[in-house]
């Protein structure tokens, strides 16, 4: 949940006295408006779909799309930066390029890196930065 906002889950019963009032002030059929939705996702979440949508008076399957699509919409990932790593200039005749293999483990996965013709501190600032986005 967002900061600043209670993450307390409100009753049943506080959110159908909302509904309650919604609708005695309503004018025609007017859609239910999004706070409420969420509302009632919220309660729906502790205390079951069903038990939920007919405390509230309201359509079940409506009331479990709208909780697949805030689960959706409150997991996307952040979007993936790039990093570009600059190879030095051509070696000298003879010399020996070094070599490193980096391996990351975190809750996503694995991720293994082979590199040639770069210095350990260009490889630890690498993996520092797709250590950092992958937070």
């Amino acid at each position: 949940m967002a900061r600043g906002k209670s993450s307390r889950v409100p009753s049943i019963d506080e959110v159908l006295s909302r509904f309650e009032r919604w609708r005695q002030s309503r004018r025609g059929k007017g859609p239910i408006p999004d706070e409420l939705w969420s509302a009632a996702v919220a309660v729906a979440r502790h205390a079951g779909v069903n038990p939920t949508a007919v405390a509230l008076h309201l359509d079940g399957g409506k009331l479990k799309r709208r909780m697949a699509a805030s689960s959706r919409s409150s997991r996307k990932a952040p979007p993936a930066a790039f990093v570009e790593l600059l190879a030095p200039g051509p070696a000298r005749p003879g010399s020996h390029l070094p070599e490193y293999t980096l391996e990351l483990e975190g809750r996503s996965g694995k991720l293994r890196i082979h590199c040639q013709a770069t210095t350990a501190t260009e490889l630890a600032a690498l993996s520092r930065a797709l250590w950092d986005m992958a937070r």
